[in-house]
């Protein structure tokens, strides 16, 4: 299969990897070939591993990285009303905390960084939510927490404030330089069939991140335009499967409070922005915990636990002792 991805994209089987074989990053892509590389990184297809464990370990260590430099992403400072920045900093900290809640302070940086430079490529929705729950409306999220049931259960408090402070400091102009334009990354320990289509550009923690080829990947191609938050990360959420998870399960704490409701958002009658649209008929099969993988298994330990009597920062250097798995496609 990723022989055949490969050809489709104008490569060879046995070929060397697009991250080890770009001769320039201004090689422009046909929109034929962008096409094949959203379909090869999304929906149903984008979770489909090549290898895990240790297998997968030894084939993203074969897999070089890009030789060509990392461009730091331009900062992005939210501008939109005081609802667009609660549901924003809201929709940005499930994602760092789901994401990487263990992961070192870099490796959370680097997932917001992720979201950021997603909302502003033009393969992705426009607003920070739209990026986070991409695909949950239909099979295949773009961040697994969002389908695996992670969002039904209470956050550890601790953790969750120290992913606040990340995802309010990125939507305050903060950059993680570290990752460049990265679309993409995944745990070092899954090696995905769509891996070898991007430009592996840097690791961190048990993150590997990866950008698009050529000239799509560059700053240049960055040129989408925030279009604010259309609706309550709440609403967002896929429903919950009856038995999905073991052990106390809560309401998502969105914050301090959820998040305003707010007027809705002027857009086309059939642009969703990535938002579930139930009037499609999609219906969502949540995994149980023990479906799913080891971060899950991780997180859903780290929920679990008592609120923890040590300070937060304390609480955070203990979390970060264990690697956290990506979900970022």
């Amino acid at each position: 299969m990723a022989a055949l991805l490969a050809g489709g994209l104008g490569l060879t089987a046995g070929a060397a990897p697009v991250a080890g074989s770009e001769r320039s990053v201004a090689v422009p892509l046909a929109p034929v070939q962008q096409a094949r590389l959203v379909a090869a990184t999304s929906g149903e297809q984008a979770s489909v591993g090549q290898a895990t464990g240790s297998q997968a370990e030894r084939i993203n260590a074969a897999l070089p990285f890009s030789a060509a430099p990392i461009q730091s992403a331009r900062a992005f400072a939210l501008s939109g009303s005081a609802t667009d920045h609660d549901r924003a900093l809201t929709c940005l900290t499930q994602a760092v905390y789901y994401e990487a809640a263990t992961e070192p302070l870099a490796g959370r940086r680097a997932v917001a960084q992720v979201v950021l430079n997603r909302m502003r490529h033009p393969a992705f929705p426009k607003s920070v939510c739209g990026v986070v729950y991409q695909g949950a409306s239909r099979p295949g999220c773009q961040f697994s927490f969002v389908c695996d049931g992670s969002l039904w259960r209470a956050p550890a408090p601790a953790a969750w404030a120290a992913a606040q402070s990340v995802a309010a400091a990125a939507l305050a102009g903060y950059v993680e330089a570290s990752v460049g334009q990265a679309t993409h990354y995944h745990a070092d320990y899954v090696a995905p069939r769509w891996a070898p289509l991007l430009a592996k550009i840097s690791k961190i923690g048990a993150h590997i991140f990866y950008r698009w080829p050529g000239a799509w990947g560059t700053a240049a191609a960055f040129t989408g335009r925030y279009a604010g938050e259309p609706a309550d990360p709440a609403s967002l959420r896929p429903a919950l499967r009856p038995g999905v998870g073991a052990g106390p399960q809560a309401p998502l704490v969105l914050a301090a409070a959820e998040a305003a409701k707010g007027p809705p958002v002027a857009r086309a009658e059939q642009d969703v922005g990535g938002l579930l649209d139930t009037s499609k008929g999609w219906t969502l099969n949540i995994p149980l915990p023990a479906e799913s993988g080891s971060a899950a298994a991780r997180i859903a330990a780290l929920q679990d636990r008592p609120a923890p009597t040590q300070t937060p920062a304390a609480a955070i250097a203990v979390a970060s002792a264990a690697p956290l798995s990506g979900g970022g496609n």
